[in-house]
């Protein structure tokens, strides 16, 4: 396999208007796509655990660079997903992590606008006051990481 990078990263929420408030109006990113699909035909049906009519897909992605991988979310309207987002020691997508220039700043700046921290700011400062990495839940308590970039 040649693969160039990683396309997209996805996650289904239950409800996608806040979820955006999350991901556009508080991170920042842009929506570059928005749309709504039929379920029932092509090869969605069998890749869905349960029957699903629709799905709205909304794709988003930070900064001008059209190589950035984008994180699609969706969700089904008028019909509620199953499932509980997972922790990071069980199987499955634990969470996905952003490479931002100051940790420190953002974790201030997140903490000031409601965004739940996974832990007290406390856990993710080491005694020198640097933050290399912390963690938040969206609205559908999913894990998002925020590092400095280091691996």
């Amino acid at each position: 396999m040649d693969a160039t990078g990683i396309s997209h990263i996805a996650v289904c929420v239950r409800d996608l208007d806040k979820s955006l408030a999350f991901y556009r109006d508080i991170l920042g990113m842009e929506v570059v796509f928005d749309q709504v699909q039929d379920t029932t035909t092509g090869g969605l049906p069998h890749v869905y655990q349960h029957p699903r009519q629709t799905r709205r897909t909304v794709h988003l992605k930070f900064g001008q660079d059209s190589n950035n991988p984008r994180l699609v979310v969706t969700s089904h309207p008028n019909e509620d997903p199953d499932g509980d987002p997972i922790k990071l020691d069980q199987v499955g997508l634990s969470h996905y992590s952003f490479s931002v220039p100051d940790t420190r700043a953002l974790m201030a700046e997140l903490t000031a606008k409601g965004v739940q921290l996974a832990a007290p700011p406390e856990v993710w400062t080491d005694d020198q006051g640097k933050v290399s990495s912390f963690y938040v839940y969206d609205p559908d308590g999913i894990l998002v990481q925020f590092d400095s970039g280091g691996g």
